[in-house]
């Protein structure tokens, strides 16, 4: 999610599972390309698995990007079909995408030859504006399988580019998916994976029942423990004891030490943080401490032990 899941994200989001995939906020070919922004794709070898999120339509710069993407060594790249953000409309990429599923076809084919034995997959939504989405979504995945995509996630809303806002595509445009469980039928050959209004972790249960895969956004993000925290036991079969969500904490205490140590902020590492002990006692005072404290100069771990509910 863009400006969301960054490197201090993915971090913390690791020591809760072991084995979910996490994926990058979308990257854009070109500032990797022509920008020269390869600063974007760092990441902690801690955070493996992880996917890198791509958005472009020029076929040859999203090879050169996916390149770039494979050497920095994620374990997949993701082209993105489905962000309706204005930021990327005006570049021809994100969900717009959807209506060029031809392009969409040249895309994946140039980034597979550059990206060797790492796995390429698309993520889209089931149609944008007028498209009908029982016509377009078959025929878009058809497209895609005959690229040679054997991967996709499916948000399973449309994208109305005209008329509603980003935050607005989030949650204004109805969910369908019995449409996207359909899919599964239509190609069971594909794995695929249901993205969208997905907030629990009993949903993602319910969802891998006619699933291969589901994709969590704001819900990891707003209530992280509560998504990952119990995931490897209950979707992975891990026996391993979970880290409670204190145990989370401590843990973090060397990473926001080096962090700080090399002139970062605390700020930009507890942002991803407040959302921890959502629900539980002292959350609200959690959330407050570090809101408050943690843009300041000076701050440290201190402040995140100093926050802890008690």
């Amino acid at each position: 999610m863009m400006d969301w899941t960054d490197r201090h994200c993915r971090y913390l989001h690791r020591l809760m599972s072991r084995h979910a995939l996490l994926y990058t906020e979308m990257v854009t070919a070109p500032a990797l390309v022509r920008g020269g922004a390869v600063h974007l794709l760092a990441f902690s070898p801690e955070e493996h698995p992880v996917a890198v999120q791509l958005g472009g339509s020029e076929p040859a710069e999203l090879a050169q990007a996916t390149r770039l993407c494979v050497e920095a060594g994620y374990d997949e790249v993701n082209l993105n079909v489905g962000c309706p953000s204005d930021r990327v409309q005006s570049g021809a990429f994100g969900a717009v995408l959807m209506k060029s599923p031809d392009l969409v076809a040249e895309c994946v084919t140039a980034m597979r030859e550059a990206a060797g034995d790492v796995p390429v997959t698309v993520k889209c939504r089931i149609g944008v504006d007028d498209q009908e989405p029982r016509e377009v979504l078959p025929a878009f995945i058809a497209t895609m399988r005959a690229a040679g995509i054997t991967r996709m996630s499916i948000h399973a809303r449309k994208a109305w580019l005209e008329g509603l806002s980003p935050k607005e595509n989030r949650d204004v445009p109805p969910l369908d998916y019995p449409l996207v469980h359909e899919m599964k039928h239509a190609f069971p050959d594909l794995h695929l994976s249901v993205n969208g209004g997905i907030g629990s972790l009993e949903t993602v249960e319910d969802e891998l029942g006619h699933m291969d895969g589901v994709m969590v956004g704001r819900a990891a993000y707003h209530q992280p423990y509560d998504i990952l925290g119990e995931a490897d036991r209950r979707i992975f079969g891990d026996t391993r004891a979970p880290l409670s969500r204190e145990e989370v904490v401590l843990a973090m205490e060397d990473y926001i030490g080096r962090h700080v140590a090399a002139g970062g902020k605390l700020a930009q590492v507890t942002r991803h943080m407040l959302g921890l002990f959502a629900g539980q006692p002292g959350a609200r005072r959690w959330k407050r401490v570090l809101s408050e404290g943690a843009h300041k100069d000076g701050a440290g771990f201190g402040l995140v032990r100093e926050a802890l509910p008690r």
